[in-house]
């Protein structure tokens, strides 16, 4: 991954990043179904989202050394830093605050541990819940959350 932070790189467009960003598969049911959770869960309206599909989300890809046509990994950016795999779930979930704050407890797993299963999860999402033909359209309610570009 390039040690540099996106903000610098001309190639990733600006984008507002002043709350935490979750950048996602938008074509996976299983990605969009964690999405779907996060923005019910998300009662303080913290996280914004990002199809990875999107000019920005590829660009994030490209930026960290990503496959952005093979999605692996979620990615969330949090105060300019970008957070993969494991870590990025767990501080995901945890940022939803209580009850669901207590997944900090799995940090005490090995990181290469975490990762490997996070990797076999994320490498067999679609046998798992499949895959859509098109991206996730969130509601008229949702869609100031996102961003577009």
């Amino acid at each position: 991954m390039k040690p540099f932070s996106y903000r610098a790189d001309p190639a990733v467009p600006k984008f507002p990043d002043d709350k935490p960003i979750i950048v996602f598969d938008g074509e996976c049911v299983f990605c969009s179904g964690w999405v779907k959770f996060a923005l019910k869960a998300d009662t303080r309206r913290r996280y914004r989202f990002l199809t990875a599909q999107s000019e920005i989300g590829a660009a994030l890809y490209r930026h960290y050394g990503l496959d952005d046509r093979d999605y692996e990994t979620n990615i969330l950016v949090q105060d300019g830093v970008a957070y993969f795999r494991s870590i990025g779930s767990i501080k995901m979930v945890a940022g939803l605050g209580f009850p669901w704050s207590v997944v900090k407890a799995l940090s005490v797993i090995p990181t290469g541990v975490a990762d490997f299963i996070y990797e076999f999860v994320a490498r067999n999402r679609f046998r798992i819940a499949g895959r859509k033909t098109s991206c996730y359209v969130p509601s008229a309610e949702d869609r100031a959350r996102f961003l577009s570009s």
